[in-house]
């Protein structure tokens, strides 16, 4: 088992920034692959970014590419997601899940863990 928790979440206005922060216990995490995904009132959720066990291979929807940067830290066993130049459009409940070995998907009927999540409002 792993167990996920997202923090770091709040209210923000249009060109701010936040860092989404989620802590994982329960087994070695720098054996998991790790994704940031959203999900908005009314849509299905969707993958916000993707960062390989290592930390060396990442990836980004189009949406946040350029905006938004994924980081982890093993010795800490924490992934983040630093998100800069925020739209209206970005507000939506962020989940980090956790998938084994090393490399992430785009689809998050891959992932076997996820946080409870952490709200994100942009307002214009």
């Amino acid at each position: 088992q792993v167990q996920l928790v997202e923090s770091g979440g709040g209210l923000v206005q249009a060109g701010g920034s936040l860092r989404l922060s989620c802590a994982a216990s329960g087994r070695t995490f720098s054996n998991y692959a790790m994704g940031w995904f959203r999900q908005a009132p009314g849509k299905e959720r969707e993958f916000v970014a993707g960062i390989t066990s290592s930390g060396g291979g990442r990836s980004y929807a189009d949406s946040v590419k350029g905006r938004f940067t994924i980081s982890r830290d093993n010795a800490e066993n924490t992934v983040y997601l630093q998100m800069n130049s925020l739209k209206p459009d970005d507000t939506a409940i962020y989940y980090c899940a956790a998938r084994w070995g090393q490399y992430f998907s785009g689809t998050p009927s891959d992932y076997k863990y996820w946080g409870q999540g952490t709200q994100v409002t942009v307002s214009s």
